[in-house]
């Protein structure tokens, strides 16, 4: 019962790090874009290989916070479909630091090569999914270029407004510094202190700011109606759901035992559900060729993909499909190659 408990308390903890990163990662997208009046959007828009590029290198980053930035800008339409899949091809999730640590060799290769295989799919996959970036319920929010900076900044206001805070302004606060003392103490993300526990926090510190010092009539309106109802419940719901089903996969399927006799059915098996959460120390290991080991990476996203899940269940779907095309022709040209 004791390990039971907890095993169930990590899948809260991690689910609760997934959902409070991209809430507040859609927070500073719509506060960002307000502030700007959108000229950042208009950059990426009028290059359509500068999102490419800015997916790649996004999930490239080791982990997938990376990947969970690309998901939370396309699902303001600030990227296209096509950029999505170039991330999910480039990340390797938590896995990356496994690959790292214990064949550090091939993943100086990997990380950048996935990148690389990741543009010219992520444009294919726009050039045959013409409505990319326009799919789910998600709309975009108005600019107002008179009141961008005293919505962003409510200066001569801010101690007004917490002399009588508006309920959504109180429970957003206390809400984000619950989220903040909980990466502070370890409840929430991983132990000990590395580079994405001090993003996190930061991030989380950024909630902070904006929930303190945004005029009542952009908290409300936007943020609250905006990201925090439409969005965040069901992302908590499908990653807690996804997060159950992957440790219970995880749980009953002994990886190590399935490689042994066909390396073919392997590669389908390892393309077909990308989840083998051990293809790295398998690598390493000796028990698992270079062919599969790429495969599996193509297709698999860490938990990278639960907030599309959340979002739109036929984007998910369709990101997935092309991931799993690239890792089959990959991998079994790879494989048929000898490696």
């Amino acid at each position: 019962m004791h390990e039971l408990l907890n095993e169930f308390r990590q899948v809260v903890a991690l689910g609760l790090m997934i959902t409070g990163f991209v809430a507040v990662m859609m927070l500073a997208v719509e506060y960002v874009n307000v502030l700007t009046q959108g000229v950042w959007y208009r950059a990426l828009s009028t290059g359509r290989w500068r999102q490419y590029l800015l997916a790649a290198a996004l999930g490239a980053i080791p982990g997938c916070l990376g990947a969970f930035v690309v998901v939370s800008l396309y699902a303001h339409r600030r990227l296209s479909l096509g950029a999505v899949v170039t991330a999910m091809i480039a990340t390797l999730g938590d896995e990356t630091f496994v690959l790292l640590a214990m064949a550090p060799g091939t993943a100086a290769w990997l990380i950048p090569a996935l990148a690389l295989l990741g543009l010219p799919a992520g444009f294919l996959t726009d050039l045959a999914y013409r409505r990319s970036g326009d799919s789910g319920d998600c709309c975009e929010l108005p600019l107002h270029a008179e009141q961008a900076a005293g919505a962003c900044f409510a200066r001569g206001r801010i101690l007004a407004q917490w002399g009588a805070p508006s309920p959504h302004r109180a429970i957003l606060t206390v809400v984000l510094a619950l989220f903040a003392l909980g990466i502070l103490t370890g409840w929430v993300g991983e132990e000990g202190w590395d580079w994405v526990r001090v993003t996190l926090l930061a991030v989380a510190g950024f909630g902070l700011f904006i929930s303190a010092t945004v005029s009542d009539h952009f908290l409300d309106e936007h943020l609250w109606h905006h990201v925090l109802r439409r969005h965040v419940p069901r992302i908590f719901l499908w990653t807690m759901g996804a997060l159950a089903a992957i440790h219970l996969l995880d749980h009953f399927l002994d990886v190590a035992t399935l490689i042994d006799q066909n390396l073919w059915l392997m590669l389908v098996i390892a393309v077909a559900i990308g989840i083998i959460p051990e293809s790295g120390p398998l690598f390493a290991a000796g028990k698992l060729p270079l062919s599969i080991l790429v495969a599996s990476s193509i297709v698999q996203d860490g938990h990278g993909m639960i907030p599309l899940l959340a979002h739109s269940r036929r984007d998910f779907l369709t990101v997935k499909l092309v991931n799993v095309l690239v890792g089959l022709v990959v991998g079994a040209a790879l494989l048929a190659a000898g490696l």
